[in-house]
């Protein structure tokens, strides 16, 4: 009885200096300062906050882990050192069978339960919508990207980025990079083509990627949340120029996405852009005629 009332008392302060704590951190600290996240604002996805929460709760868990254990290395270290005078070993214990239960079942519960909220999490990112209310395809290419929207039957065709002449060393001409425009608070599926290599797509406040494979269609499903401009680029090294594989997202409202379609339309963007350029068409095994069968 006296041992839980002193861990009542020494739970008290550890609670409310916790607490007090937690409610002097920014919105960036609470996220682990991962991008995405601005002071009094709505994430930028419906999934943002979803993908801070599987990193920062899992490094609170970890740095837990690693000042317990680092704790008790050291106090083991100090209090049992061999001290002036002493001979001989210390008692040789061969084992002690509950810390090694402890240091048994406690790992394995961290484990399964790190995969249990991953899977959950995965779980609900990759889910695709029923009904989503713009559908995208993005089509990759060495090395830029083009973007078609399917449902208004136009196209973006976009270049590698371009250095500006007049901005510093390794500045980049912003308004020439592939933009793709979306509707906030809208449910976007987004169906990502490669047409050469392995790339990725890849918004860096979206705290999201997945790769575009030759042959293979994935999926991104999406509802933008907070209107502005995000940078993207091609996460997956994809040959010579890779580093010039960016583009931007640009989330904008109902109106002003009317508005660029079109504008898509009235430059003449009408239909779609397919896989024409796929140089893998060529490759063994898609059924294209052969050097020997040319002959």
């Amino acid at each position: 009885m006296r041992m839980n009332h002193r861990l009542r008392w020494a739970a008290i302060p550890i609670a409310a200096t916790l607490t007090i704590f937690l409610a002097g951190c920014s919105t960036a600290q609470l996220n682990g300062y991962l991008p995405g996240f601005e002071e009094g604002q709505e994430a930028v996805t419906n999934q943002t906050e979803r993908v801070s929460g599987l990193w920062t709760t899992s490094w609170i868990v970890l740095l837990i882990v690693g000042i317990i254990t680092w704790g008790l290395t050291i106090w083991t270290v100090v209090v049992y050192r061999r001290r002036k005078g002493q001979t001989g070993l210390p008692p040789q214990l061969r084992y002690n069978m509950p810390i090694e239960i402890f240091y048994t079942v406690v790992p394995l519960i961290l484990v399964v339960g790190f995969f249990a909220f991953t899977a959950r999490d995965q779980a609900a990112i990759e889910a695709r919508f029923d009904a989503p209310d713009v559908q995208i395809e993005v089509q990759a290419k060495q090395w830029a990207w083009d973007f078609n929207y399917v449902d208004e039957n136009v196209y973006s065709a976009g270049v590698q980025a371009q250095p500006d002449p007049d901005g510093e060393t390794g500045a980049i001409l912003q308004e020439e990079l592939p933009t793709l425009v979306l509707p906030v608070d809208q449910k976007i599926e987004i169906a990502l083509e490669a047409r050469d290599v392995i790339h990725s797509f890849w918004v860096i406040d979206f705290l999201y990627k997945k790769d575009l494979v030759p042959g293979k269609t994935n999926y991104m499903s999406v509802i933008p949340e907070r209107i502005g401009t995000y940078a993207g680029k091609c996460a997956e090294l994809c040959g010579e120029y890779h580093s010039l594989m960016l583009f931007n997202v640009e989330v904008v409202s109902q109106e002003d996405y009317d508005t660029y379609i079109d504008s898509l339309r009235a430059a003449g963007n009408d239909g779609q852009l397919d896989n024409e350029f796929d140089r893998n068409q060529t490759q063994p095994g898609t059924g294209a005629p052969t050097a020997q069968e040319d002959n």
